[in-house]
């Protein structure tokens, strides 16, 4: 299979057409000073900044949906029809029928707070998108993150990322979520690319939406994950040559990455095993001959002291009993079995991506949460309410040299549950992930 770079004409001009604010893009970048904000909760904004009205919401709400199920289709279309991935369909639609009384709410929130600023554009291209999630009280500048959501570089979206920003919005920190295209619009470097260009608006117009310039950080999940530890250290490469670039590595305080697979090489086989086909795979990834330059394992080991030494701190999250993309070998009893038959494979994710950084020089943090899966951290646990641990060490990292955030911190309010206990347990047991 060849690798696909853009939709059709019509398609990316439908897609365009559906997220292009009134302003235009111009409309934000010359902002000059905070955002305000409208408090009231019936109230959403555009990517501009105004207030929009119930009809112009409905109809956005309308549209990404469109989008989303144009891209469930076309990823259908890509994985063709086998009983493998009917059955995984069959689990993913009863998966998020069990959880949909928590995507209602997250949903009602996104389209309908006023602490959400929806498709603030960010480049030229198609997906070139942002949702900004404003804390209520944004009287002083807030640390900002900036945020890749996954998807299987395939069905990613920057929705997705609604319930961390809501959680992480609570507690005084702005998001925001970066849209980027997925296969077969694009390929990884098109991702990494945008996801770069993404960081570089976020950077370079924190203060313009209430964000403090000096406390930016940068994560990413499973794809997310992925391509955000690819642009990063894409840019410290650069940097160390003296290359120009538009945003620096200097500006990103921590680099979050949850759930992420950094050696792209050694996953192929597992991910062709649970139905990401290798055909597919590559394509995404442009050729076996890529592989290496677009994992960021591999590229920190063959990277300068210089490029490393510009790295900021490295916090690698990772749940213990994840199958989809396994932390380590010893965790998965696949990867066992290859091992045992080919002493040549050797498994690779969070810990040994920590291990080689380390070996290098970096700073880096590892952080592992025993027997969760890949969607327990990121889904699960935020839908059951009260305080979430990836969230709580999140903000650990943050709010670390902030007194006041931190006794803040300390009388938040619990958030809400979101869904019944049984149904996140089956959900669980159900979910193809």
């Amino acid at each position: 299979m060849e690798p696909i770079n853009q939709l059709s004409g019509g398609d990316a001009g439908a897609e365009a057409e559906a997220f292009v604010p009134p302003s235009g893009l111009q409309g934000l970048r010359r902002r000059t000073g905070p955002v305000t904000l409208d408090s009231s909760p019936r109230s959403g904004r555009a990517g501009d900044g105004r207030r929009t009205t119930f009809r112009e919401d409905v109809g956005h709400a309308a549209a990404e949906t469109y989008l989303v199920t144009g891209l469930a289709f076309t990823l259908l279309g890509y994985l063709g029809i086998g009983y493998q991935w009917i059955s995984q369909l069959i689990a993913l639609l009863l998966y998020a029928l069990l959880l949909m009384p928590g995507f209602i709410k997250v949903g009602y929130y996104y389209f309908f707070s006023s602490q959400v600023c929806r498709s603030v554009v960010y480049g030229e291209q198609p997906r070139n998108r942002l949702d900004l999630y404003i804390p209520r009280d944004h009287s002083k500048s807030c640390p900002v993150v900036a945020f890749v959501t996954g998807g299987a570089w395939i069905i990613g979206y920057k929705a997705w990322g609604a319930l961390l920003g809501r959680r992480l919005a609570e507690r005084g920190i702005i998001v925001a979520c970066i849209d980027y295209r997925n296969f077969p619009q694009g390929t990884i470097s098109d991702m990494v690319s945008d996801a770069s260009e993404g960081i570089s608006f976020v950077c370079n117009n924190a203060v313009s939406f209430g964000g403090d310039p000096n406390k930016i950080y940068l994560m990413g999940q499973s794809a997310g994950a992925h391509i955000a530890a690819c642009a990063l250290l894409e840019q410290a490469v650069k940097e160390s040559k003296g290359d120009h670039t538009s945003w620096n590595v200097a500006q990103i305080k921590a680099y979050f990455g949850l759930s992420g697979g950094y050696n792209i090489q050694n996953l192929v086989d597992h991910f062709h095993e649970r139905g990401l086909y290798r055909s597919i795979f590559l394509s995404i990834m442009e050729g076996e001959e890529s592989l290496p330059h677009f994992s960021p394992e591999i590229v920190a080991k063959k990277s300068s002291a210089e490029a490393i030494a510009l790295l900021p701190e490295i916090v690698l999250m990772h749940g213990t009993g994840d199958y989809s993309i396994p932390s380590s070998a010893r965790y998965n009893p696949f990867m066992l079995h290859l091992q045992a038959v080919n002493n040549s494979v050797y498994f690779t994710c969070s810990e040994t991506f920590a291990e080689v950084l380390k070996q290098a020089g970096g700073k880096v943090k590892l952080q592992l949460y025993e027997g969760k899966t890949h969607t327990d951290v990121f889904l699960q646990d935020p839908l059951r309410g009260g305080r979430d641990q990836h969230v709580e060490d999140v903000i650990s990292v943050i709010h670390a040299d902030d007194a006041d955030a931190r006794e803040k911190d300390a009388l938040a309010p619990t958030p809400e549950r979101l869904v019944d206990e049984w149904q996140i347990k089956l959900a669980r047991q159900i979910s193809p992930f």
